[in-house]
């Protein structure tokens, strides 16, 4: 059986975009694909269950069925750390680890193994990546974000602590390259890490459109709470626009799928938000949303008019600069229901990734 472990410089850097890419194109391959995240920092509520939130995204949108507790045995719940400090129990979580990966692997061709985090992520309770990679015996695929230095510095850097465990690096894949740099950052990266010893298995260039989120994500991931425009949730922000200026200055900002973030007692900039059309001739508006702050709702007369526009509104408490803050640090995951993303991921990996250099390697 062959197996491949997925790991990070860094969170954020693409294991599970990768993972989900990689799985859907070696299905095509291999008849039987199993997947693992033996540890995992966000979680769900699943049957009473704590269940990675990768996992499920990787179950329902591959169709593999091995169980949501084997393919998320370790859940790293609030407390678990500062547990495990206080009474440490390092074999009790190893077999977690290797008795779900038994049943996971069970007559399959392949599994896919995702860390979480960079190489030594873990370590506190006894289970880096490099430590549970070893543990299953796993080859590492580093996914970095794109650049020159800094990418190519920490993949060196993971690279010393996989193999201080005795773990190989098969090779690395570089994310999320802006495309205006992506020939001189591919041809770049990929001389200075065979300079070091690392093969470079794909170059991926930035796709914006999957790093934004739906109305329904801010919702989610904030307290705010939704005024009207409920059906209207999954539209996607192209651009959040913190309306603190002039009405007549924030014309020039607005692009087609902003979400417009505005005190709610400024009447004139939501009256600017309802007269800025993508195509005159239908009167779409070019705003996706708009989320007002400070906790106040505005007057009846303007509340109808949002709820004619036909677009969600959603109210906060708090003051506009830390909702813009709140909005900016939202992390985006691809969900079960993002299918143009999924199908976008999925071209992505098989357009920029050596298969044969991988399966070679594996």
């Amino acid at each position: 059986m062959r197996k491949i472990f997925i790991a990070a410089t860094n969170q954020n850097d693409g294991k599970t975009t990768v993972s989900l890419g990689i799985i859907r194109n070696l299905q095509q391959k291999f008849g039987k694909v199993g997947f693992i995240k033996p540890i995992g920092q966000r979680y769900l509520e699943e049957e009473g269950l704590k269940i990675d939130e990768d996992s499920i995204l990787i179950e329902e949108v591959c169709g593999i069925k091995s169980g949501l507790k084997d393919m998320s045995p370790i859940a790293v719940e609030k407390g678990f750390t500062e547990k495990y400090i206080a009474k440490p129990d390092k074999n009790n979580i190893t077999k977690q680890i290797k008795d779900a990966f038994r049943r996971i692997s069970k007559n399959q061709d392949l599994v896919v193994i995702e860390g979480t985090g960079h190489a030594g992520v873990g370590s506190v309770f006894d289970h880096s990546n490099a430590t549970v990679a070893k543990l299953l015996g796993s080859k590492v695929i580093i996914i970095s974000s794109g650049g020159i230095g800094r990418p190519i510095d920490e993949i060196i850097l993971n690279k010393a602590l996989f193999e201080k465990e005795g773990v190989k690096v098969l090779g690395v894949i570089v994310n999320k390259v802006l495309p205006s740099k992506f020939d001189k950052i591919n041809r770049l990266v990929r001389k200075g890490l065979t300079r070091k010893g690392v093969d470079v298995l794909g170059v991926l260039p930035y796709d914006p459109m999957l790093a934004r989120p739906t109305i329904e994500q801010v919702l989610e991931e904030t307290d705010f709470e939704v005024l009207c425009g409920k059906e209207y949730l999954e539209r996607s922000v192209a651009k959040v626009i913190v309306a603190a200026m002039e009405p007549h200055d924030a014309a020039r900002y607005i692009i087609e799928d902003s979400l417009m973030i505005i005190s709610g007692d400024r009447h004139d900039m939501i009256d600017i938000a309802l007269n800025c059309f993508r195509d005159a001739a239908n009167k779409k508006l070019k705003i996706c949303g708009i989320v007002l702050t400070c906790g106040i709702t505005p007057n009846k007369e303007i509340m109808d008019r949002l709820v004619k526009a036909q677009i969600p509104v959603l109210l906060a408490k708090s003051d506009t600069y830390d909702v813009a803050t709140c909005v900016h640090d939202i992390t985006v995951k691809i969900r079960p229901c993002d299918t143009e993303k999924i199908d976008a991921v999925v071209k992505l990996i098989k357009e920029n990734v050596d298969f044969n250099k991988i399966l070679k390697g594996i």
